[in-house]
């Protein structure tokens, strides 16, 4: 359970720092990306870029599974 835990808050915090960077950076969030599917204005969805798909998608997914793999490190770098 604790090295669930432990995974958990870091997928957490490399969220969150990915989440700030693409916000400087100008690419999509996942948050402002469901809020244009909620209109009924297609030319909303026109407004994403290939290369907020591609974030979100394909970036995204990767760094967060960047994020177990660091947290499956420090729970063995600590309670092993």
């Amino acid at each position: 359970m604790i090295r669930l835990y432990c995974i958990g808050i870091s997928i957490l915090i490399v969220a969150i720092l990915a989440n700030f960077i693409i916000g400087k950076i100008g690419l999509v969030s996942w948050n402002v990306f469901l809020n244009y599917l909620g209109y009924k204005e297609s030319f909303v969805i026109k407004q994403i870029r290939i290369i907020d798909y591609i974030w979100l998608f394909i970036g995204y997914p990767l760094i967060l599974g960047l994020g177990y793999l660091e947290g499956a490190k420090l729970y063995k770098l600590i309670f092993s």
